[in-house]
């Protein structure tokens, strides 16, 4: 396990938000969920958050600590959640193979979708999930009940806004009496160019309904007739690619995809005052190779567009894996195959206890005589 030690990057989000969040709102309008986000960054981990005073039981070494902002979309506060719900969904995971699915709509949408994030955001969780749920259900495919894990995520490597939707679904399913597990073909669960048309068509038809009740906001400078023209004119993708893992294994590819912030301090690779240098995936490797240079009220205006409406959940369990069903679909599993699930390991610990499990390491042990440990002596006061 690697160290879980905070060390401070030369370069880092909060110091960007500190020095420019001012000019940047001159020009530019807050809504609550971004205020309480830059808020809660530009605070984190400093004397404005509460924290203690510790000293070593030993040497007498003094250390302040202060505490992290919890925010969601804090790029400071995500391992340890991360680390938390992983081994949480690898304990409710079935031992199967799973496919990878990604649901995404045209770029020429993204101003609706951005003004209308709450609905259009449950549109896609919905009918992603009732395209694939109808279609696993049809005999002439998968012919069974699945499940799945669906994610969203609101931005591109860049940071530009491209909403879409992971899915992760097992190769299988359980039949309709649940009396069998139904495995699917090694390398097809559904049609996919089926799957993207059938999404396309109920998506269109629920906008337009949506449109004509009036439950959607049309952004400025877009008539109903051009929106709707968008609608159809441009292809929807649907990708869909076997990750070849169990689920034992599953997890760190899965972890690739939740509790993620829009970026990571690692990636910042410069900041002179004015301008923000950042690595992003190229599109060719996969890999953050490339470099990309903005201004800073220009990164900031991109980050602050993947804040999510209060309370949104942005990943959500579909079918056999849903809350309701996971214990007894996970029973029915269990005793037609015959094989164990994972026990998390990390059950009923608390974050101390956690923090030392990953890491391998006591986070109260004194790093001056690395014998004491650090006892709090005094509690900060709130900057």
């Amino acid at each position: 396990m690697k160290s879980l030690e905070n060390k401070p990057h030369k370069y880092e989000l909060a110091d960007i938000l500190r020095e420019h969040i001012t000019d940047f709102q001159n020009n530019n309008t807050l809504c609550m969920e971004q205020y309480k986000a830059v808020r809660d960054i530009i605070a984190c981990r400093t004397a404005r958050m509460k924290g203690h005073l510790a000293r070593c039981d030993s040497c007498g070494h003094l250390e302040q600590s202060y505490n992290s902002c919890r925010n969601r979309h804090c790029n400071k506060c995500q391992y340890l959640r991360q680390v938390a719900w992983a081994e949480k969904v690898r304990s409710r995971l079935l031992p199967v193979k799973y496919f990878h699915l990604v649901f995404t709509v045209p770029d020429s949408l993204n101003p609706l979708f951005y003004l209308n994030q709450r609905i259009c955001y449950n549109l896609m969780f919905n009918l992603a999930w009732s395209v694939l749920r109808d279609l696993c259900k049809n005999p002439r495919f998968l012919g069974a009940d699945t499940g799945a894990i669906t994610m969203l995520h609101t931005w591109s490597s860049t940071l530009t806004y491209h909403p879409h939707i992971h899915m992760l679904v097992p190769a299988g399913g359980l039949s309709a009496d649940g009396m069998e597990w139904i495995k699917s073909k090694r390398n097809f669960l559904v049609p996919v160019k089926l799957l993207s048309k059938i999404y396309r068509a109920r998506f269109c038809s629920t906008v337009k309904e949506l449109l004509a009740n009036n439950k959607l906001r049309i952004p400025d400078k877009m008539e109903e007739k051009t929106l709707l023209k968008n609608l159809f004119s441009k292809q929807w993708v649907v990708y869909a690619k076997k990750t070849g893992k169990s689920s034992v294994r599953v997890i760190e590819y899965l972890a690739r995809y939740t509790n993620r912030v829009a970026i990571t301090n690692q990636r910042i690779k410069n900041y002179d005052g004015k301008n923000v240098t950042f690595r992003y995936k190229s599109p060719e490797t996969g890999i953050y190779d490339r470099e990309m240079t903005l201004d800073a009220g220009e990164f900031i205006r991109r980050f602050l567009q993947h804040i999510l409406p209060e309370r949104f959940y942005k990943v959500r369990y579909m079918g056999i894996f849903a809350s309701v069903n996971i214990k007894e679909n996970t029973d029915l599993y269990l005793e037609m195959t015959d094989q164990s699930m994972y026990f998390s390991t990390l059950e009923g610990l608390n974050s101390y206890e956690i923090l030392r499990r990953i890491s391998q390491e006591d986070p109260l042990l004194c790093k001056c005589c690395k014998q004491g440990r650090m006892i709090p002596v005094q509690f900060a006061n709130t900057g």
